[in-house]
């Protein structure tokens, strides 16, 4: 069993929320006109989207960031459909400047969490920063991406 097998059980916030069908998981694809993580299909087949549970709210960086300078937050996944979705996503680039290609799975406004299409059609994943025009590669692959994800409460306060 992998880690991502270990987590995935445990990777949403308790409360409310209904699974995304895997043909409505297929249909984003096509409408974002990319092929989307199997692993992105199996956590928005648990919950469509929501609050990520403590274990999971955070991704540690090589770098500072605007945000801090060990980790960006993920404390919530956009899930397909409704307010706010992944399939805003090329609204949002053009909205904020962010470049094409990516598929935004968490953010503010400011700064985001997002699939990175622009080299490969197996996306990397990226922190997004608008105001300072930054951008920092976080994991080759959303798999890698969520089995680095830690609890937040890991790192010193600053």
């Amino acid at each position: 069993m992998t880690r991502f097998d270990q987590l995935k059980p445990t990777f949403w916030d308790r409360g409310p929320g209904e699974p995304l069908s895997a043909r409505t998981f297929a249909h984003a694809g096509r409408e974002l006109g990319v092929r989307l993580p199997i692993e992105l299909g199996e956590l928005l087949g648990l919950r469509n989207g929501g609050t990520v549970a403590g274990a999971f709210d955070a991704f540690p960086t090589s770098e500072p960031t605007s945000y801090s300078g060990t980790h960006v937050p993920f404390d919530r996944l956009l899930g397909v459909g409704g307010r706010l979705s992944i399939l805003d996503s090329p609204y949002l680039c053009a909205e904020w400047g962010l470049p094409r290609r990516l598929v935004v799975l968490s953010g503010d406004g400011h700064t985001w969490v997002a699939l990175d299409y622009r080299r490969s059609s197996e996306p990397s994943v990226g922190w997004f920063d608008v105001e300072l025009e930054s951008e920092l590669a976080l994991a080759p692959t959303f798999r890698a991406f969520v089995e680095g994800l830690v609890p937040s409460g890991s790192f010193p306060e600053e």
